[in-house]
């Protein structure tokens, strides 16, 4: 497992960090090709997602809804399940994480994609709208409309550009298999293992029996389902962090005073940062920013295309509402109360497992940043502390713990050494311990549920069960909607009869999320990300005239004045 956490940490490390010189940092091609493409698209559309975006909560509504109209799923249903795809684990651990690695200032890069990100699913679900396939004789299971980025390359660009379809059919199934699956039963399993102590196999069994349930019952099953838990499971999380905002109202404006100046001045990050490491900041912020909100991956143009219209346009205005709901609303709450609470970079006691779970072995410290290291063969402790001369540490979500106890308390330090090879280690007079504690931070979706815990604490010791909820809602209905991206998939590769084979495999893959370490499975979701963006990215680009030329002619006829339908 060490041997393959290894080649997919240096393969992320590629697809995410490969790009341009820029003094003695990298700006990755994944980030300047995504806010290249969101730029151009907003400015080539006349910024329509200013310019529209009350058309699109108009159209959201359902006042200009036409049942007749080909399609499985209302507006509504189309946005809530392309919501609850987005809406996921993305805003809860991708915040913390994005936080964690590059500090507060993280949030204003999010901000930003999210802003570009909604030109970008518009043109996306223009073009899917557009060139979708309508299923003949299909069943309730099937649907009748298939969509997406591959059939807008393949018949959009021509013949020619097929092989990129398939890729990106190929690659975008791969990725429902990890960012829309495993890592949402990761999430859940590690939430619930730090709460309350459930074995990881217990939780993976109970959400993959209730996404099987509504998985196996088709897109419109999906669509009833999401279109009830999506606004609920949205309502309870807002609510709750905007208690905390009120409660600490005086806290909001340094809060935000804070994620500005580390945008654009990193002090120094808890983890990876490091003084004035702008370019990390950014990275991050855009990585995270992407895993939430989805616009330029091409998975949410799937949903959006078996809405029920004949107008393309009708259905992208109500499309980029997604960013927004999501990213602008949502994770800002989230990083809101992770900031205003202090939280993210606390350290708090903690049980380091030597044999695993989210330990590692990094050198540096926080002013200059942490980088990962090659486990020693030993590292010697004295008196709780690293002995002179050691350049690997222990750490705990990627930063070292400083200080090394026997006990829970705290109160007895150790002195020994620590046996990587062995994930154990040995006090002066023999003792072996599977584990020891330290003062360490928090990340991922264990750092929002101290954040709301301590946020909310005033009126009890019961905010992080707001993340928990949450991060089960959330969790399972990501898992449920990204299943439906997979089966679209694999009929654009395989045909109708591909859909029950691929769902069966779907759910064993979330089993086995639920039961692999967190950093290796966000290591593959980030791979599999950043690997299908430029294609579809490409193909935006490409077709970003046709996307033009059907804009124009939706708002010339204002066919929902003349019809009262659209």
């Amino acid at each position: 497992m060490e041997t393959l956490e290894n080649v997919a940490t240096a393969v992320r490390v590629f697809v995410w960090e490969w790009g341009i010189p820029v003094g003695d940092s990298t700006i990755p091609v994944v980030v300047i090709a995504l806010i290249g493409a969101g730029a151009f698209l907003t400015l080539r559309l006349g910024f329509i997602q200013l310019r529209h975006f009350g058309h699109g909560v108009a159209v959201a509504t359902g006042r200009y809804d036409d049942p007749e109209s080909t399609g499985d799923v209302s507006h509504f249903q189309a946005l809530t399940t392309a919501l609850s795809a987005t809406v996921g684990i993305g805003n809860i651990a991708g915040v913390a994480l994005a936080v964690h690695w590059g500090g507060p200032g993280a949030l204003v890069w999010m901000w930003l994609t999210a802003v570009l990100g909604m030109a970008t699913k518009y043109a996306e679900v223009t073009l899917s709208m557009h060139y979708r396939s309508v299923h003949q004789d299909a069943d309730k299971v099937v649907g009748t409309v298939s969509g997406g980025p591959m059939y807008y390359i393949e018949h959009g660009l021509g013949p020619k550009w097929k092989w990129m379809a398939v890729f990106f059919a190929g690659m975008l199934g791969f990725t429902a298999f990890l960012t829309g699956n495993a890592i949402q039963a990761n999430t859940v399993a590690d939430t619930a293992g730090t709460a309350f102590g459930i074995p990881v196999w217990v939780t993976g069994l109970i959400t993959v029996t209730i996404v099987a349930s509504v998985i196996l019952g088709g897109i419109k099953r999906i669509g009833r389902i999401t279109s009830i838990l999506a606004p609920l499971m949205a309502a309870v999380y807002v609510l709750a962090a905007l208690l905390i905002v009120l409660m600490n109202v005086g806290d909001v404006i340094p809060a935000f005073v804070t994620i500005f100046s580390e945008a654009f001045n990193p002090t120094a990050g808890v983890a990876g940062t490091g003084v004035g490491a702008i370019l990390v900041t950014m990275i991050w912020g855009v990585n995270r920013g992407l895993f939430s909100n989805e616009a330029g991956q091409g998975s949410a143009p799937i949903a959006h295309a078996a809405a029920k219209t004949d107008e393309p346009v009708s259905e992208a205005v109500v499309a980029l509402l997604g960013p927004f709901i999501d990213t602008i609303m949502i994770v800002t709450m989230t990083a809101l109360v992770i900031v205003m609470t202090g939280v993210y970079d606390e350290r708090v006691p903690t049980e380091v497992t030597l044999g695993g779970g989210d330990l590692s072995w990094v050198s540096g410290d926080e002013q200059a940043g942490y980088g990962d290291v090659a486990a020693p063969a030993e590292i010697q402790i004295q008196n709780g502390t690293y002995a002179a001369g050691s350049v690997a540490l222990v750490a705990w979500h990627e930063v070292a713990v400083e200080e090394l106890f026997t006990d829970e308390g705290m109160a007895q330090a150790f002195s020994g050494s620590v046996f990587p090879e062995r994930g154990e280690a040995v006090d002066s007079d023999g003792t072996v311990y599977s584990s020891l504690w330290g003062m360490a931070v928090e990340s991922g979706a264990p750092l929002t549920m101290y954040a709301f815990r301590k946020g909310l604490s005033p009126l009890g010791d019961w905010g992080h069960y707001v993340v928990i909820i949450s991060v089960f809602l959330f969790g399972i209905s990501t898992a449920i909607a990204w299943s439906y991206y997979g089966d679209r998939c694999a009929i654009y590769l395989f045909g109708e009869k591909a859909v029950l084979p691929y769902k069966i495999a779907y759910l064993a893959m979330h089993f086995a999320g639920a039961l692999v370490a967190l950093t290796f499975v966000w290591e593959l979701g980030d791979i599999a990300l950043g690997i299908v963006i430029l294609p579809n990215l490409i193909a935006l680009v490409l077709l970003s005239g046709k996307v033009k030329e059907l804009t124009d002619d939706y708002f010339e006829r204002k066919p929902w004045k003349s019809s009262g339908k659209v």
